[in-house]
């Protein structure tokens, strides 16, 4: 277990901050049920989560780096960025896009794969259970950048042994196919992928970066969730050196030194990720966003924005009409 009242760990309102404030909406799935010679590449739509889950086995994982990873029944992974990626039965085989291939509705946002022939015998076929997701943490968006490119189940059975069960039952699922299957394993992917991030976090963000430690320190964790909690607030060095319990020089110099960034930097970058979040997938009108950062005037955000971002706030409202 780990021991939260430390100041070597996470605390535990930043873990549940992060946690209640992240999005993992499955889109859409597939039941793959293959056999050799087999690849199937996905991540075509940028920005989107990829989750898969071994029924039976093995697969060959190569990811967007071209790392080869073997994937034997009961694995599961997530690409929390997604990308380019392919499943293979092999890994020198060719890849078709698994959008090209046909796909038979089994309920709402699940399909069935087919690509062995009949005779083929069972022991002999692959099935993959695979989730295209919508991932965003939020506020706390920083990580999602740290994570590493796959995340797999395996590493993590033994710290959380009530992963096991919830595997065992997507295997089953998978498998037998029965009644109700295939949204019993959409909402059992969404929680193991959960899962996944929930104990990446619990662990320690794999030590990587300013921002979590940050997180480990109590009083610098206090800060943090204060400005997430309300980016649009007139922060002053005063009042987060208070929160903190410091003089405002120590608190400076200590969050400069954990985080890589001055306070009113952070607090820009983070009104920048909402901003863009909001506005280019919520669509929300950007003089709405501006009033909800505490930013004076559209004209005054847009300069914030610009500078941070590399283009006005107005592109993305550009793109959304482009695409609609």
């Amino acid at each position: 277990m780990l021991d939260h009242t430390s100041g070597n760990h996470p605390l535990p309102d930043l873990i549940s901050e992060l946690l209640m404030g992240m999005r993992l909406v499955g889109l859409d799935y597939r039941r793959i049920e293959a056999s050799a010679p087999f690849g199937f590449s996905f991540g075509e739509v940028e920005g989107r989560a990829q989750f898969h889950f071994v029924a039976c086995g093995p697969v060959y994982l190569r990811t967007s780096s071209g790392t080869l990873h073997k994937m034997n029944a009961g694995d599961a992974v997530l690409l929390p960025r997604g990308g380019p990626h392919a499943l293979l039965s092999d890994p020198d085989i060719a890849c078709k896009n698994i959008r090209s291939l046909d796909a038979a509705p089994l309920c709402n946002s699940v399909s069935a794969i087919k690509t062995c022939e009949p005779d083929v015998p069972s022991e002999e076929r692959v099935l993959v259970f695979s989730g295209c997701m919508e991932f965003d943490l939020g506020a706390m968006h920083p990580i999602t950048g740290l994570m590493p490119e796959v995340m797999f189940v395996n590493t993590l059975t033994s710290r959380y042994p009530e992963l096991l069960p919830m595997l065992e039952a997507m295997e089953r699922e998978t498998r037998q196919a029965r009644a109700g299957f295939a949204g019993i394993l959409a909402r059992l992917a969404d929680v193991v992928a959960a899962f996944i991030v929930r104990a990446w976090v619990e662990c320690g963000c794999g030590d990587s970066s300013g921002w979590v430690a940050a997180l480990r320190d109590p009083r610098l964790g206090r800060v943090i969730l204060a400005i997430h909690n309300n980016p649009g607030h007139d922060w002053t060095l005063a009042e987060l050196a208070g929160v903190m319990g410091a003089s405002r020089s120590v608190f400076a110099e200590r969050f400069l030194e954990v985080t890589g960034m001055t306070p009113v930097r952070y607090l820009t970058e983070l009104r920048m990720r909402l901003a863009m979040q909001w506005i280019g997938k919520e669509r929300m009108p950007i003089e709405t966003a501006a009033v909800k950062l505490g930013y004076g005037s559209q004209a005054a955000f847009s300069r914030a924005f610009k500078r941070i971002v590399g283009h006005p706030p107005s592109a993305l409202s550009s793109s959304i009409s482009h695409h609609a």
